[in-house]
C-alpha cells in the first residue's frame, strides 16, 4: 500500500488515505473502509491532471506502489524555492510515456469520487 494523502475526520484527527494494487485491482483504503476504483481510473485522472515530471527538482521519495506491467506510482515530497512547506505529489511512470505528476490531494480527491461513483452505479 501506499499513503497518498490524509483529511481531517470531523472529530479533527487526522486519517490516512492509502492506494492498494491487490490481484490486479487498484482501491483506496481509508478509516472508512475500502473503495474500489474502475478500470482505467488512475491513468485518467493522471491524463487530466498531471503534468511533465521535472527530474532535475530536488524531490524525497516518500514510498512507491508498483501497479505491474512496468507502471510505478510513486509518492515524493517537494520543497519549491519559494515555498514554505513541502507539498506532497504522486508521480506516474507508465510504458513508453514520460512520467507524470500532479499534487497528491488532486488525485486522492479525483479518484475518492470515481471510486464514489462506480459504487453508486453498482
Amino acid at each position: 500500500m501506499l499513503k497518498v494523502h490524509e483529511v481531517t475526520t470531523s472529530a479533527g484527527t487526522l486519517s490516512d488515505v492509502f492506494l492498494r494494487w491487490e490481484g490486479g485491482v487498484l482501491a483506496l483504503v481509508g478509516d472508512d473502509g475500502t473503495l474500489e476504483l474502475p478500470d482505467g481510473a488512475l491513468d485518467a485522472t493522471m491524463a487530466r491532471f498531471g503534468a511533465p515530471f521535472e527530474t532535475a527538482e530536488q524531490a524525497a521519495v516518500v514510498g512507491a506502489l508498483d501497479l505491474g506491467g512496468g507502471r510505478v506510482l510513486r509518492h515524493v515530497r517537494h520543497l519549491a524555492r519559494f515555498d514554505v512547506i513541502a507539498r506532497d505529489y504522486l508521480v506516474y511512470d507508465a510504458p513508453g510515456r514520460d512520467p507524470v505528476c500532479a499534487l497528491a490531494t488532486t488525485v486522492a480527491g479525483a479518484l475518492d469520487f470515481l471510486a464514489r461513483a462506480a459504487q453508486r452505479r453498482n
